[in-house]
């Protein structure tokens, strides 16, 4: 797998800020997505493998992260008029998760509490959820974007306008230590 991503990015994926952060430092390596309201037919589709993590605060809420991760959380009434971007990331493994059941042997890999995983369960049923493997990559230089109306709306994949430099990006995390990573949860995956 290669540690390098491609030399500028264009595309940005909409995410919580706490868990932009949670990827930035390394502690969660994985992705939930369903679909959000604007995508086509309703439904999550990996876009882009490789893109810029767009941090997001509206959504975001304490009762929907496990305690220990509540420090450093923000509140809004609105998404900021700036977005600093500092994360990108790679797709490296797609999952559909069959059930809760699995969510629970992963505990210890995310920083979610309970009600957001039966939220993103229990919302659409019929439509799969699944589990995204990320390797983030830290930017050597924060972007600022102006949050346009472009960039507003339950949706996951955001146009930068301009490219994101990201040819010199390094991995958040060791390659081995991001192997390891995957490859529990992986094995607690197909083991459920």
């Amino acid at each position: 797998m290669s540690d390098r991503l491609p030399s500028s990015i264009d595309v940005g994926l909409k995410e919580w800020a706490t868990v932009v952060r949670a990827m930035s430092t390394g502690r969660q390596i994985i992705l939930l997505r369903k679909g959000g309201i604007y995508e086509s037919a309703g439904e999550f589709e990996v876009e882009h493998r490789e893109f810029i993590f767009f941090p997001t605060y509206l959504h975001q809420s304490l009762h929907q992260l496990k305690a220990e991760f509540h420090e450093g959380f923000e509140a809004h009434t609105a998404e900021p008029a700036k977005i600093p971007l500092t994360i990108a990331g790679r797709v490296t493994d797609i999952i559909q998760l069959q059930s809760r059941a699995q969510m629970e042997r992963l505990d210890d890999q995310h920083i979610w509490a309970p009600p957001l995983l039966d939220m993103r369960f229990n919302y659409k049923p019929e439509n799969p959820l699944y589990l995204l493997i990320v390797r983030a990559f830290q930017l050597e230089s924060p972007r600022i974007v102006e949050n346009t109306p472009a960039l507003a709306g339950c949706k996951s994949w955001v146009p930068l306008g301009a490219p994101v430099d990201a040819s010199t990006a390094t991995p958040v995390v060791s390659d081995a230590d991001f192997d390891a990573q995957r490859n529990v949860i992986r094995a607690r995956l197909e083991n459920a």
